[in-house]
């Protein structure tokens, strides 16, 4: 809800949105250009008596004299038939120049308050202040439970570029861009006075005034105790008329003031609204708040790049999405399919389940987990389809589950049945999917079937369970998945190097590139197509021949580097690495780039910790490949022996003569003095301790056991801190890629 909150306004709303920032960007130039060209006495300076006094001299046709909100004096004058205004020096009454608004400047005005559409355009762009103000509040709530609540809004920012972009601006300019949402509804709101604006000070014309001859303006106690701070404006008396009276007006109300004796005839304060309202216009236009204007005015610059930014998100989403034909409204359907997914394969389960049943006659609702809807009129079932996120989490489409289920009607209950999908090489495997389970059966909800389980999205498992299904609702379902197979691009395998084989754990580093283009051209003028794009630490899918589903493998490589580098180790078995250690220099692969910006080094010059086994070292070579900077770089590893598997040994000892690591530390489990990477921790605790107290940032790649064996190490490693991994993690400054 709070998602189609943020993103339909902005839908929209998006051009208009955008018109009424960069106009309100170009007219925050405004105040701080007129107070550049303007001399601004500092209060208690000069007072009004003080400048019409030197305006008499060189301005003797004075007739009105405004203050601008910036500051600037402007005199209107006549001289004869001629009549002008200029912008003076407050303290030698001298001219600086013509006051000539722009007309430019009047135009951006217009366009910014009424679209250029006059009445009908004040209301729309009334709408559009509301909008985005709507924008404004709904995505810093996003922004917040993306990064864990309010106290986390300083972390880093995961994602795509374009999100990271996204939530990076909205982070930096959420305070102007709320205040100028605010006072700019408020503004709106006033203008077809659904919020009173107050009155301007309005007193009643003198009844009688003393007709005596005409004091020097200097002299006049009223302008005496006048400051020219509070002047807003002077409407000078007509020449030789004794009964006319000045009319002054001021920061806090309006009078008249009689040429003779200098006293206020006639004096009205503001009211409290009309304050109210000049501080909000204030607030909103940076006039006399120009360092205000200014911040406003970068804020607003933002706003044209999110509105691009999260088009683009929200059609990558709507894409991402699949789409179910006959999807029947939540409360028309007898069968409800819910589903939990990180990266959209449990969808592909779920479509050919949907189709089934609706061969079957049933008519069925598909939606996200997150879409669990106060009721469901019609339902006879609820299916639920879930993936598992980390170590047991909930994916992106069903994060917020679980707490809908909280909120659900107690009476509401109907038979249910959880499928589960994970791997069982995870400690958590289908963890996520028993805590759904025990939760609504906790609720009360009857099951339909107990709790299964597909592994490795197995097309068998799927079929079995919906064979049980099938039989539990008394129809004959044939659920025949066969995974869409991924758009790949083709590698060439160009270099490889083996290890391991004596210590029975063969791992090769592999190295691929673009085939070659078929043509004339030969040797080493024979052009390679381009490689997709990646950084070290995204991941490689690869389609063993014969299967749509693809194996990952973390990138050690970036693709300025004119290679795609994976280090692999030889399972037992395994159907991906099998193939790919059998694989000769000139033969090929299909792959795909899973990108993985959670994992990689955060900007800065803290040092880096990095921490692996195995294979795991694949994207923490790359990542000290590519430190450029020499910022801190600790590299902790394990492998079996130093004869047979030290993996990039020789590029290491490289990288620390040019300094781009700092400090290797290895640990081999089959060497003279054994250990393990957590041993190498433990023993260089107090080096460690003082990096994290330096801010560095944990990054940890390898098997699960090696992880949970890292994290409780440094647990006791830090604990002294004050701190542990929980915490470090919330902060953005331990991250895991564990297989």
């Amino acid at each position: 809800m709070l998602r189609q909150l943020h993103s339909l306004p902005g839908l929209i709303a998006a051009l208009l949105v955008v018109v009424i920032a960069v106009s309100g960007a170009i007219l925050s130039l405004d105040p701080a250009l007129e107070r550049a060209g303007s001399t601004v006495p500092a209060a208690g300076q000069i007072s009004v008596a003080d400048l019409t006094q030197t305006l008499a001299d060189t301005y003797p046709g004075a007739e009105q004299i405004e203050r601008k909100p910036s500051g600037a004096i402007v005199v209107y004058y006549s001289d004869g038939d001629r009549v002008g205004a200029d912008v003076v020096n407050p303290r030698t009454g001298q001219r600086i120049g013509a006051h000539e608004p722009s007309s430019f400047s009047r135009w951006v005005k217009n366009l910014h308050r009424s679209l250029l559409l006059d009445t009908a355009g004040r209301a729309a762009a009334g709408i559009v202040a509301v909008l985005m103000l709507v924008l404004t509040i709904s995505g810093a709530l996003l922004l917040a439970a993306r990064l864990g609540g309010w106290r986390q809004m300083l972390r880093p920012i995961r994602g795509t570029p374009g999100q990271r972009l996204h939530g990076e601006l909205g982070r930096a300019a959420f305070l102007a861009l709320l205040l100028s949402a605010l006072t700019g509804a408020y503004m709106s709101a006033t203008t077809f006075d659904l919020i009173p604006a107050g009155s301007a000070a309005a007193p009643e014309f003198p009844a009688q005034v003393s007709g005596g001859p005409p004091r020097p303006v200097g002299e006049l106690p009223a302008f005496q105790a006048t400051d020219l701070n509070d002047l807003r404006e002077l409407v000078y008396p007509f020449a030789d008329d004794p009964t006319d009276v000045y009319s002054l007006t001021t920061r806090t109300g309006a009078g008249f003031i009689d040429q003779a004796s200098g006293e206020f005839l006639a004096w009205q304060a503001h009211s409290s609204a009309r304050r109210f309202h000049q501080l909000i216009y204030s607030l909103h236009t940076g006039e006399g708040l120009w360092w205000l204007g200014l911040i406003l005015g970068l804020a607003a610059l933002a706003v044209p790049i999110m509105a691009v930014t999260g088009v683009l998100i929200w059609w990558r989403r709507r894409r991402a999405m699949p789409k179910f034909s006959a999807n029947s409204a939540p409360n028309a359907a007898q069968t409800v399919i819910l589903v939990g997914s990180e990266n959209n394969s449990t969808w592909g389960f779920a479509r050919t389940l949907h189709a089934a049943l609706i061969q079957r006659g049933e008519r069925v609702h598909t939606a996200p987990m997150n879409q669990l809807a106060a009721g469901y009129r019609r339902a006879e079932r609820l299916l639920i389809l879930t993936a598992t996120y980390g170590d047991g989490g909930p994916p992106a489409s069903a994060s917020r589950f679980l707490a809908r289920l909280d909120r659900f009607p107690e009476a509401f209950r109907i038979p249910f049945a959880v499928l589960g999908f994970g791997g069982r090489q995870f400690p958590q495997f289908c963890g996520f999917a028993t805590m759904v389970d025990e939760a609504l059966a906790a609720k009360g909800w009857p099951r339909l079937l107990a709790l299964d389980t597909v592994d490795r999205q197995s097309a068998q498992d799927f079929a079995r369970w919906g064979d049980a299904l099938g039989e539990a609702i008394g129809l004959e379902l044939e659920l025949e998945h066969t995974p869409a197979r991924p758009r790949t691009t083709t590698l060439e395998l160009v270099e490889r190097s083996d290890y391991g084989a004596d210590v029975q754990a063969p791992t090769a580093v592999l190295r691929f590139q673009a085939p070659a283009r078929q043509g004339p051209a030969a040797g080493w003028l024979r052009k390679r197509h381009r490689l997709p794009r990646f950084e070290p630490g995204d991941l490689v899918g690869i389609l063993p021949p014969g299967s749509n589903l693809a194996r990952f493998y973390s990138l050690a490589s970036a693709a300025r580097d004119g290679m795609l580098e994976i280090c692999v180790r030889k399972r037992p078995g395994g159907l991906c690495s099998g193939f790919l250690h059998a694989l000769k220099i000139g033969d090929t692969i299909e792959a795909f780039i899973k990108p993985s910006p959670g994992f990689r080094p955060a900007a800065g010059k803290n040092p880096v910790i990095l921490i692996g086994a195995g294979a795991g070292i694949a994207p923490l070579a790359g990542f000290i490949r590519h430190n450029a900077a020499r910022r801190p770089m600790h590299l902790y590893w394990g492998g079996r022996s130093p004869q047979s598997d030290f993996l990039y040994e020789a590029e290491l000892d490289g990288y620390r003569r040019d300094q781009r690591l700092t400090g290797l530390h290895a640990a081999f489990s089959r060497a003279s003095e054994r250990s393990y990477v957590q041993d190498k921790l433990v023993a260089d605790r107090m080096h460690v301790r003082e990096m994290i107290k330096q801010g560095a940032q944990i990054l940890v790649c390898g098997g699960r056991d090696m992880a949970s064996g890292v994290r409780q190490a440094l647990n006791e490693v830090i604990e002294s801190l004050g701190l542990d991994i929980a915490t470090l993690q919330l902060e953005g400054r331990y991250r895991e890629d564990v297989y």
